[in-house]
Formats: C-alpha cells, sequence, structure tokens
C-alpha cells in the first residue's frame, strides 16, 4: 500500500448507479405513502393557486383519484372535508350528510378493500371561527367541551366507513376522549393517528387556502411552539399511554430532530406529514428554475424517511409513486 493514500474509500460505493442502488440506506415504497385529499362541495374541481396541482375535489373527481392511487400501491388517503356552511361548533363534522362524513362513504365504498381510508378529525374546517376547537364565554378554546365535540366527530367518522381517524386539533386528552368513545359505541378496532406533535408552523399557510380557513389570529394556545424540542417527545408519550395506534410529527422538514427522537421511543409507527408550505417551496422554486423539481421532491421525502418517518402524508404521494414503477421498469 502506498503510504499517505487511504485504504478506506468510501466512494467505491458510489461509483456507478448500480451501486448506489445497491447500497442505499433508505428507500420509497409506494405502500409507505399516504396521499391528503380536500373534498369539497361543488360540480367541478377548484385550483388552490399555492399549491400548484392540487384540487379542492367534488365527489365525483375523488373518486377518479383514489381509484388511480389504489392502482399505484398508495398506503392510504387522509380526507379534508370543506364544507359551504360552518358555524360555531361545527356541526357539519358531525352531519352524515356532511361533506366530510360523505366524502368517507363515496371513498370506502370504491377503495376500501385496497386503501386505509384516513380521516381528519378536527373542527377547524367546520367552524366559522376557524379554530380547533369549541370556543368559551371568552373565546378561548375550550379544550373539555372541544373533547365531547370530538367523540361525537369519530363516532361520525366511524359510521361513514373511517378506518384510521387523524386527530389533528391538539387538545389535552385528545386520544383518550376518542378511544372511550369509538370503544363504547362498538369500533374498538378502528385504530387512532394522534397527531402527537404538531407545531404552531408559518409552514402551514396554503393549507389555509385549500380549506377555505376562516381563522383569525393563531393557534399557539394549543399547537406547539417551534422551538421546543423536549416537548415533542412528551406529547408522542402521552398520546402513546392513552392509546394512540400511530403517533406523527408535523411538520416534517424543520422537525425532523424530533421525528427521530420519537422514532427512538415508540414502539408505535411514527409518521410524518409533509405539509403545504413544504410542497409550495418546491414548487415555487422549481418553476422559477432554481431547483431540479424531481431530485428535490425526492430527496425532501427521502430526508423524512431516513430521518425516521415510517410513513409520509405528501401531497406529491401519487406522483412519486408513478416515478418509482417507472423507474422499477413496471
Amino acid at each position: 500500500m502506498n503510504q499517505g493514500f487511504p485504504a478506506i474509500r468510501p466512494r467505491r460505493l458510489r461509483a456507478t448507479p448500480a451501486m448506489r442502488r445497491l447500497t442505499a440506506e433508505t428507500r420509497l415504497n409506494p405502500a409507505e405513502l399516504i396521499l391528503p385529499l380536500f373534498v369539497r362541495e361543488g360540480t367541478e374541481p377548484t385550483p388552490i393557486t399555492s399549491m400548484p396541482g392540487v384540487v379542492q375535489h367534488t365527489l365525483d373527481s375523488v373518486r377518479r383519484v383514489v381509484v388511480e392511487a389504489a392502482e399505484l400501491g398508495l398506503g392510504g388517503v387522509m380526507i379534508f372535508g370543506v364544507p359551504s356552511v360552518r358555524d360555531a361548533t361545527g356541526t357539519g363534522a358531525t352531519d352524515p350528510g356532511g361533506i366530510l362524513n360523505l366524502a368517507t362513504r363515496v371513498i370506502a365504498s370504491e377503495v376500501g378493500d385496497a386503501l386505509v381510508v384516513q380521516t381528519d378529525l378536527c373542527l377547524d374546517e367546520f367552524t366559522d371561527h376557524g379554530h380547533c376547537g369549541v370556543l368559551d364565554a371568552h373565546g378561548r378554546v375550550d379544550n373539555d367541551a372541544t373533547l365531547i365535540r370530538y367523540a361525537d366527530m369519530a363516532i361520525a367518522q366511524a359510521e361513514a366507513g373511517s378506518e384510521l381517524l387523524g386527530l389533528s386539533g391538539m387538545m389535552d386528552g385528545q386520544v383518550a376522549a376518542v378511544r372511550a368513545a369509538l370503544d363504547g359505541a362498538g369500533f374498538a378496532d378502528l385504530a387512532i393517528l394522534a397527531y402527537s406533535a404538531k407545531y404552531a408552523s408559518a409552514f402551514y399557510g396554503p393549507f389555509r387556502e385549500a380549506v377555505q380557513s376562516t381563522l383569525t389570529g393563531d393557534r399557539k394556545s394549543y399547537q406547539m411552539e417551534p422551538g421546543n424540542r423536549r416537548e415533542g417527545m412528551l406529547e408522542a408519550t402521552l398520546d402513546i399511554a392513552e392509546g394512540a395506534d400511530i403517533v406523527m410529527v408535523k411538520p416534517a422538514m424543520s422537525y425532523l430532530d424530533v421525528l427521530a427522537d420519537v422514532k427512538a421511543a415508540s414502539p408505535v409507527p411514527v409518521w410524518a406529514y409533509q405539509v403545504s408550505g413544504e410542497y409550495a417551496m418546491i414548487e415555487a422554486a422549481a418553476a422559477n428554475g432554481w431547483i431540479d423539481r424531481d431530485r428535490a421532491i425526492l430527496e425532501s421525502v427521502i430526508g423524512i424517511r431516513r430521518a425516521g418517518a415510517d410513513a409520509v402524508l405528501t401531497y406529491w404521494a401519487a406522483e412519486l409513486a408513478r416515478n418509482l414503477r417507472t423507474a422499477a421498469g413496471a
């Protein structure tokens, strides 16, 4: 051996595309991707301007999307309802004929055997004030009164055919309240996804347009402070103790440390949500020619998986699955 030259050469495993593929530590599979979907009342899909390529679906258009999602082998879809009428307590969320519950029935009937049909369990899309819970006489979100509404929502979504309830409201005790309601109503086998570490993030901006949010102010009294890392672990631990079947970190990109922490300690699956602002930033930069769009999308989701996410909610789920199929020569 020549002195002064390296004996250990990691570049050997980067030499060719085949070698890089063989030695990749983190891979993507369509079954690990969940597609969030917005469904509104109406006859035509409505583009979301801050999220190019994403629309508010109608009941007709969403059928086509979920059938393709099943054909692509995605793990599931997460449904958000966009109602035309809202009120102080979000009664549309528990109306069997409300848009979210109606969409759930439609989607479950189409692909319930092929995809995990998931529903967002939160009041923000349904309240006229835009908060994730009901308000008290002083205009503050009333935690315990909100839990009663969440329990009612859980039963409505279960009856509509949801297989996984996504508790995204960040109320204390929400997992325990929903678990008790489900068990008491005969839905003991229905799973709960807890949005455990959900931060008060600026990256939710485009989502506000997607659900036509009426919120004024912020949600900092119940969503988490962005600088808090240990608290993310605390929230996940509490949700697991209350019976969560899956826990989640949201957003993903700015909280990969929290995601890694939770994954290292969690006995249940850990997911992450690549939120609307993460999507919008990459799309905007790519549209301006500043980054390679396809590479940036793949790298962003690989990074979330590498940090510990067992599955990722991403608006690129179907596109990624198509690209993976093409790369595999299917």
